[in-house]
């Protein structure tokens, strides 16, 4: 017997409630232009500003033109992006329990682990293709701002940036283990809330290069300081908490 039965269906199923969500769409349209619109309006008042806010965001982005454009989406994209996919999360995996759909799962013949896999693999998707639209609106912006069309080195960041939109939606998972526990979504938001804080706390410690959390944004900023025995480190957390989000919802119970 396969280890999880009818996974197609249930990854078809939650396809399809993923695509008529309105939070999922909303959370997408947010997650893409907020960092794009921030990313272009740092850049613009770099180069266009006051010599007061010109020099600081100095101090934040790091050159002009594409450089800078890219600079600041990866800046915006360590914080912002973690808080965008696990709200996603949360809510592809708190819903059943927040819309009370939870009990007519238990009336299935699909497996619920195989339930909470298909819903991971849905989110997997969903950050993959967030992440490319995000770098295609980027390119799209940089040539709007004139910026011409982007170079190998241009080519070589926005290949960053979509490799760090990856690795930020893979440290997002702990939220679908903490939304399974508290049968809800607002846990899982607080978690991805925790995860930025506690990346924060670990780069100040100076543990961030083999910290998972803090690694990814470390490494798109600092590439030569992060090694990759560390930024490997990163998969070890959506490999835990994607497993204990199967095991918690293969022992789910209607009472409690």
């Amino acid at each position: 017997m396969m280890p999880f039965p009818f996974l197609g269906t249930a990854v078809a199923v939650e396809t399809r409630k993923a695509l008529a969500s309105s939070t999922m769409r909303a959370t997408t349209v947010s997650l893409v232009a907020g960092i794009a619109l921030l990313s272009g309006a740092f850049v613009f008042l770099r180069s266009g500003g006051s010599g007061e806010v010109a020099a600081k965001l100095a101090l934040l982005v790091r050159g002009q033109g594409w450089t800078g454009l890219i600079d600041a989406a990866e800046q915006v994209t360590a914080a912002g992006a973690l808080l965008a996919f696990g709200m996603g999360l949360s809510w592809i995996v708190g819903r059943e329990f927040a819309h009370g759909t939870i009990s007519g799962l238990f009336a299935l013949p699909v497996p619920r682990r195989s339930i909470a896999l298909a819903k991971l693999f849905v989110y997997a998707g969903w950050c993959a293709l967030t992440t490319l639209l995000l770098v295609g609106i980027l390119v799209v912006l940089g040539i709007a701002a004139g910026f011409g069309a982007p170079d190998g080195e241009a080519l070589s960041a926005l290949g960053r940036e979509g490799a760090l939109g990856v690795l930020t939606g893979m440290l997002a998972v702990p939220c679908a283990w903490a939304a399974t526990l508290s049968r809800g979504i607002l846990a899982g938001l607080g978690t991805a809330a925790g995860i930025v804080v506690a990346a924060q706390v670990a780069v100040i410690a100076g543990a961030g290069p083999w910290f998972p959390i803090a690694a990814p944004a470390l490494w798109a900023f600092q590439m030569g300081d992060v090694p990759d025995g560390a930024l490997a480190l990163v998969a070890v957390v959506p490999v835990m908490f994607g497993s204990l989000t199967v095991w918690a919802w293969s022992r789910l119970q209607l009472d409690h």
